[in-house]
């Protein structure tokens, strides 16, 4: 699987403490190697991000991501619950 960043995650990323860094790191090669793996709680989202999923870095720390392809992904934003959704 091949993984893009938007500039608006990226952006977000950099902002983020160590930890959550560390965390995101995790998650991310996890979500590459199983990406619907228990613990990252993938889910497809609704309304204005549609055609959007959803995976869970930890505490109230999401990622956003759309499939391109089969083997391509591209992770759009990165924040906490009522950050993105609200």
């Amino acid at each position: 699987m091949i993984v893009f960043f938007h500039k608006r995650f990226t952006k977000r990323y950099d902002t983020l403490s160590s930890r959550e860094r560390l965390r995101c790191d995790t998650q991310l090669r996890l979500f590459m190697r199983e990406p619907f793996h228990s613990t990252l709680n993938n889910h497809p989202l609704h309304g204005v991000y549609r055609e959007y999923r959803s995976i869970n870095i930890g505490g109230d720390l999401r990622a956003i991501y759309k499939m391109i392809d089969k083997k391509h992904v591209l992770f759009a934003h990165i924040g906490t619950h009522a950050e993105l959704y609200e």
